[in-house]
């Protein structure tokens, strides 16, 4: 799942892929801003087949709460 996710960022949002780990901060280190942020929701969405609560979905910070999150549906 994470180096679906990872694939996702660098192809998507432009973000080498030596930048990005489990604990990558979307915001700080990635520079995603929220609407990038419900952007990449929207694409995993589609992707696998999950659906991210609207109302908190700025509480996914890292990587790898998304990866979690996507995993804990399937």
């Amino acid at each position: 799942m994470y180096e679906k996710i990872k694939a996702m960022l660098v192809d998507e949002f432009d973000i080498k892929e030596s930048d990005i780990s489990m604990d990558s901060d979307l915001s700080q280190d990635l520079g995603i801003n929220s609407v990038e942020l419900m952007d990449l929701a929207m694409r995993c969405e589609d992707e696998f087949d999950v659906q991210f609560p609207d109302d908190d979905i700025h509480k996914f910070t890292t990587v790898g709460d998304i990866v979690k999150f996507i995993e804990n549906c399937q």
